[in-house]
């Protein structure tokens, strides 16, 4: 059963995916992420000129436990695209490497 904060956390997650266009979720910031898995898809957007919002997780317990809770996803980093859950960072390198997440962005406007 879910508690008040993390009712709480999950409100807050679902208004930052909802209110920006592509939303990462990272430990560290993307200025300095503070993991080999999140300074790669850190990389990836940079280099795809994606404007994006990071979060970082390793600054607040309660996101870096909620957001895992959100995606029923076990790992960071997590990116979002318009709303959507697109995967951590092995399925953000398949995609970048098929041209899928290019195509990704550029459907849904961002790129």
């Amino acid at each position: 059963m879910s508690d008040v904060p993390n009712n709480n956390v999950a409100i807050v997650i679902k208004n930052l995916i909802m209110k920006n266009n592509v939303v990462l979720f990272i430990k560290g910031e993307k200025q300095e992420p503070r993991c080999g898995f999140s300074q790669f898809v850190v990389k990836v957007l940079d280099d795809l000129n994606v404007d994006f919002l990071d979060i970082n997780v390793l600054a607040d317990d309660e996101m870096r436990q909620g957001i895992k809770d959100y995606s029923d996803w076990p790992t960071i980093p997590q990116l979002y695209i318009k709303g959507e859950f697109v995967g951590g960072c092995d399925i953000v390198r398949e995609m970048f490497i098929s041209g899928d997440l290019q195509s990704l962005l550029k459907s849904k406007g961002v790129m």
